[in-house]
C-alpha cells in the first residue's frame, strides 16, 4: 500500500477545514454585505439615499402613506404626524413624525425602513432623515423628526412599476445603547435605581 493515500487525505482534510473557515467568515460578512447591497440598489424595499432633489418632476401624482412602529421593549410612542401625502413624482416631499420617550431615562433608539411594494424601493429617494442616525430622547421628551425624500421620474419608464399609484414608507423603532458616554451613565444610573 502506498503512502499517496494518507496525504491525500490530508490535502482533502485541509481543503475541508480551508472551506469551513471561509464559510464562517461569510456568514459574518452576510448581513453587512447584504444591508449594503440593498442600500445601493433599493432591493428588498431598501430606498435609496441621495444628496439632492430630482431635477426632473412629472405632471402625474403619487400618494404616498406613511406607517410607524416600535419595538416592544422601546419605551417610546411613535407615529406619523401625516397619514399621508400626494405629491408630484420627482418633487421632494418633507414628512414629519413624532417620538416620546415614556420612561424616566434617557433612551437611544435607532429605526429600520423599508418601503411597499419592494419593486419602489429603487425609486424611493430620503435626502435627510432621522433614521440615518441614532435618536436619544430625554425622560418625558417629545421630538418632531422629519424626512424628505422624492419618487425618482424613472419609476414611469419601469414597466413593473407603472402601475403603482400609492407607496407605504415604514419605520420601526428600536432601543440601542446610548454612543454617548455622558448620557449613558446617566441612563443606567436611572436604571439601577428603578
Amino acid at each position: 500500500m502506498s503512502d499517496t493515500a494518507p496525504r491525500s487525505n490530508a490535502r482533502t482534510a485541509t481543503m475541508l477545514g480551508g472551506v469551513a473557515v471561509f464559510m464562517v467568515g461569510l456568514s459574518f460578512a452576510a448581513i453587512p454585505l447584504y444591508e449594503a447591497f440593498c442600500r445601493i440598489t433599493g432591493f428588498g424595499g431598501t430606498p435609496l439615499r441621495g444628496d439632492v432633489a430630482s431635477e426632473r418632476v412629472l405632471d402625474e401624482t403619487i400618494t404616498v402613506r406613511f406607517d410607524a412602529n416600535i419595538d416592544k421593549k422601546l419605551p417610546w410612542t411613535f407615529k406619523p404626524v401625516q397619514t399621508e401625502m400626494t405629491l408630484p413624482i420627482g418633487e421632494s416631499g418633507l414628512a414629519f413624525y413624532t417620538a416620546t420617550n415614556n420612561s424616566d431615562v434617557p433612551v437611544a433608539g435607532t429605526s429600520t425602513f423599508n418601503v411597499t411594494p419592494l419593486k419602489i424601493g429603487q425609486y424611493f429617494v430620503k435626502m435627510d432623515c432621522f433614521c440615518f442616525t441614532e435618536q436619544v430622547l430625554q425622560p418625558g421628551e417629545s421630538v418632531e423628526m422629519p424626512v424628505s425624500f422624492y419618487i425618482d421620474p424613472e419609476i414611469r419608464d419601469d414597466r413593473e412599476t407603472e402601475e403603482v399609484q400609492g407607496i407605504t414608507l415604514s419605520y420601526t423603532f428600536y432601543e440601542t445603547e446610548i454612543s454617548d458616554p455622558e448620557m449613558a451613565a446617566i441612563a443606567n444610573e436611572g436604571r439601577t435605581l428603578n
